[in-house]
């Protein structure tokens, strides 16, 4: 059987509480030997640190969200810095900037903040946006620092904000690589990011029927530039669309990326164990 790792992963979410011991078993019966949790702020960050203390397939991320930036600590460094240090922590992230829900997209959820309405709530929630992006850059900037002191590459985060992030990331080429990870941006963004030296990576959206930019994009990347991923408990690949996504998944979406990229699962195996390997190269013997 060909073997194959989820490099983004969730497992500290609260979706495999019940039945942990079943996913990882159910992971490995179909072919997947390592897992990547990724951290999604601080207290995230160290259970995934513990799973992977617990398990022999788990290897851990720590980062904080761009969509918690608001929560974060003034200085993510110093934690973030001690938590990476451990010897199952493989990358930084994830990490990036996220401009998809920004306040003045979601007034009804941001208006009770402030006490004014009309065009004065127009001013306030524009006046969001700029510091929402602004405290998000400033710890994407912190956790790119991290990952540069550390030798350490990051998981990369970006929805409605590819220039943006790119911007911030490309000061840190040659220190820093980045998985732009559940990638779906167009074949022209995909070069801008191969362009950096860092890679991209696909989940279970390569088996949506509608998803034929995507598999453009797929096409279009070498072989040796991208890896598998599920970013479970969401995108669950069909037949398993709209479930709950796990680790084992990445068999269905492995199947489908071989067919894009016309080549035998074995080569496909192959090929993104040496990419994870390169790009996470704490995350032990091929």
């Amino acid at each position: 059987m060909p073997i194959f790792f989820d490099t983004h992963a969730h497992l500290d979410y609260p979706e495999y509480e019940k039945d942990f011991l079943e996913v990882l078993a159910r992971a490995a019966a179909a072919g997947i030997t390592k897992i990547i949790s990724i951290g999604t702020s601080l207290d995230s960050s160290r259970r995934a640190i513990a799973l992977a203390e617990q398990h022999p397939a788990i290897y851990a991320a720590v980062g904080w969200h761009p969509s918690e930036a608001l929560e974060a600590p003034a200085d993510l460094r110093p934690a973030l810095r001690e938590l990476a240090q451990h010897p199952k922590v493989v990358a930084i992230g994830e990490t990036g900037l996220d401009y998809y829900r920004l306040p003045s997209m979601k007034p009804e959820s941001w208006s009770s903040r402030f006490s004014v309405s009309g065009d004065k709530l127009k001013l306030e929630l524009q006046q969001a946006d700029i510091d929402y992006k602004r405290r998000q850059a400033e710890i994407f900037q912190q956790q790119l620092e991290v990952a540069a002191e550390l030798g350490l590459n990051a998981i990369i985060h970006q929805r409605a904000s590819f220039d943006d992030t790119l911007a911030q990331l490309a000061p840190f080429a040659g220190r820093v690589r980045g998985v732009f990870h559940c990638f779906g941006e167009s074949v022209e963004r995909l070069q801008q990011v191969l362009a950096l030296g860092s890679l991209v990576s696909y989940t279970g959206i390569v088996t949506f029927k509608n998803a034929q930019n995507v598999r453009a994009a797929l096409a279009a990347t070498p072989l040796d530039r991208f890896m598998l991923e599920t970013d479970c408990p969401y995108l669950a690949p069909v037949p398993y669309r709209g479930q709950r996504g796990e680790p084992a998944f990445v068999k269905e979406i492995a199947e489908t990326v071989a067919q894009v990229k016309g080549c035998p699962l074995e080569e496909l195996s192959a090929a993104t164990g040496r990419t994870a390997h390169e790009f996470f190269h704490k995350l032990g013997r091929p």
